[in-house]
């Protein structure tokens, strides 16, 4: 925390943004062209007393640390870094990891290393590897592609790496450590997981070799083996070839996921280089968040297989979770993207790429085929199934563009679609599209940006007033730190905070407001906390009656309790003395917008 400061004090936005755009002063802030879409107009503002930026055309915003890290493409770590070289700050030795811990990781990385150049002198200088060169250049991988890729051979041996290490003086436990090695069951000992396999080493973004992956010559089961997890390796965390491919992504504006390292290879020796893999699991939300670093489109290209279909729904219920744009890409039947670039070349796959779905039409077109929607009962579970899909989006305005192609595509009334998506209050509430109600907007300016208010309305605050609110995450956070009498800071990766949240958060912040009062805070809180009390009355009701129906009258009297006593909280409400004006306005906005 105190690195972040040190970084916070000496960096100035205005510096960082004129990076990348030329701004001029208008008033109090700095204006110029986004950087982050093209327009004619500025509508890029920076507001260099509050130290943050904010486009009224695309939406983008946040403090220094997220300009940094959406235009050079960093993650949060890597973005402290880049400013602290930048203005000199001496990079501190990370915190949560032990110096015991740093030393193992080094040795792991030391071993992967050797490791990797043991593999690659096996395919090159022996009898054995000799063969399992002669079948990747059958299957038309180059050598210079090869090389580039480090791609190497593990002996068909119990115990030749183990052999290898033995004259390193590397201990087999440490070997299993770097899951390298297996432990015998019936016996003592250990033998090498990787044996008679064609050897793909799989990198970090850095470089660094973290792990392998490797497909059997002899037809052994399974044909593809991973390395496991391991102190320096997290499958779910990387993708195979982004190091090699990310500038290419970059430069395109999308990456094509494929299943396996031979795809991989297959459209990378072919000069289709904007290519990832996922390593041996079904796509991963956190492999989602790294593709979208690089490029906001994903087009998925698995198998055309019963296997490779699922896999892609799967990466299409990832991706609506995470709000990345996704398409599919559709391989003719019984073809892989290795094959079918043998069979057609990469000018057809190119092709196919443009020809690619988007993935709402994939996933309707998927369910359809498997529904008669002739039979209403089978048409409605088509119906609330992709629904259930779209819910998932987190951005409320692609959430309603794709209510609206899905109603279309399914001959569905667009109202009755719609009522399929629980609307959550967050949403009932917005002033705009993407954004908060009036109160929410103006209580979290004042609690922000007010230092003289803010401490008069955090101890009236309850958990309840803004729970399911669209700025819950905001309003804990800034709950928290006023316990404990720290700065809030929204950026950081722990905080989980999503992005398109934060984006409106700063457009909420750079705006102009006026000087607030005590009395307006409380009023904006109370506005909140009766429409909390009024969500939970409704909820009570609807419990009351659906228990009525069912004959289960043993839970009515605790129900019935809960109820009156929010009746009793909404009657002490509706009686403060800060039920002025502006309070009775904004409730009655708030009601006629639920």
């Amino acid at each position: 925390m105190e690195f972040i400061e040190q970084i916070r004090q000496a960096a100035n936005i205005i510096d960082i943004a004129s990076q990348y755009t030329t701004l001029r002063k208008r008033g109090r802030k700095f204006v110029g062209l986004c950087p982050f879409h093209s327009e004619k107009a500025p509508s890029f503002t920076v507001d260099d007393e509050k130290q943050l930026f904010h486009c009224f055309g695309c939406g983008a915003g946040g403090d220094i640390f997220t300009l940094v890290k959406e235009k050079e493409n960093l993650s949060f770590p890597e973005a402290l870094n880049y400013l602290a070289e930048k203005y000199n700050i001496p990079i501190p030795t990370r915190k949560k990891f032990s110096p015991q811990r740093q030393k193992q990781n080094e040795k792991l990385y030391k071993i992967n290393e050797d490791t990797l150049a043991f593999f690659k002198k096996n395919l090159f200088n022996t009898q054995e590897g000799h063969k399992a060169l002669d079948y990747l250049k059958k299957r038309n991988i180059p050598e210079e592609v090869i090389q580039k890729l480090k791609i190497g051979y593990a002996l068909n041996s119990w115990d030749s790496l183990l052999s290898f290490f033995k004259g390193k003086n590397i201990s087999a436990d440490v070997l299993e450590k770097a899951g390298l090695v297996l432990r015998r069951e019936k016996k003592e000992g250990y033998y090498d997981r990787f044996r008679g396999r064609i050897i793909f080493p799989i990198f970090d973004l850095s470089g660094k070799t973290v792990g392998f992956g490797g497909r059997t010559i002899f037809e052994e089961d399974p044909k593809y083996l991973n390395s496991p997890d391991t102190p320096v390796y997290s499958k779910g965390n990387l993708l195979y070839g982004l190091n090699f491919c990310k500038e290419s992504i970059r430069e395109k504006g999308e990456v094509i996921l494929v299943e396996g390292y031979t795809d991989f290879v297959a459209l990378y020796q072919e000069g289709i280089t904007n290519i990832a893999a996922p390593l041996g699991t079904s796509l991963t939300s956190q492999q989602v968040s790294l593709a979208r670093r690089f490029a906001q489109r994903i087009i998925v290209s698995f198998d055309s297989d019963a296997a490779g279909k699922a896999a892609a729904l799967r990466a299409i219920s990832i991706c609506f979770e995470n709000g990345a744009q996704i398409r599919v890409l559709i391989l003719p039947k019984d073809l892989d993207p290795d094959s079918f670039l043998k069979k057609y070349g990469p000018e057809k796959y190119n092709e196919l790429i443009k020809k690619s779905l988007p993935g709402l039409t994939f996933l309707m077109d998927s369910m359809l085929k498997k529904a008669n929607i002739n039979i209403p009962e089978e048409k409605a579970k088509v119906v609330k199934e992709v629904a259930k899909e779209i819910e998932k989006m987190p951005d409320s305005v692609v959430r309603s563009e794709y209510l609206k192609r899905a109603s279309e595509y399914l001959s569905v009334d667009e109202a009755t679609f719609r009522s399929m998506i629980q609307q959550k209050p967050s949403e009932e509430m917005q002033e705009e599209k993407g954004g908060f109600f009036l109160a929410e907007k103006r209580l979290l300016q004042i609690l922000i940006e007010n230092k003289e208010i803010a401490p008069n309305i955090f101890p009236e605050m309850k958990k309840e007033d803004f729970q399911g609110l669209k700025s819950e995450p905001i309003f804990s956070l800034l709950v928290e730190c006023f316990k404990k009498g720290e700065e809030p800071n929204f950026h950081e990766p722990e905080q989980k905070i999503d992005p398109s949240l934060l984006r409106y958060l700063t457009k909420v912040r750079i705006e102009e407001e006026h000087t607030p009062t005590t009395e307006e805070a409380l009023d904006y809180l109370y506005t909140l906390r009766q429409l909390s009390l009024e969500n939970r009355a409704k909820k009570l009701k609807a419990e009351i009656t659906r228990y009525e129906r069912k004959g289960e009258k043993e839970k009515l009297p605790t129900l019935m309790k809960q109820l009156i006593e929010t009746k009793k909280q909404l009657e002490i409400l509706s009686k403060r003395n800060y039920q002025n004006q502006s309070y009775i306005k904004s409730a009655n906005t708030m009601k006629e917008r639920s």
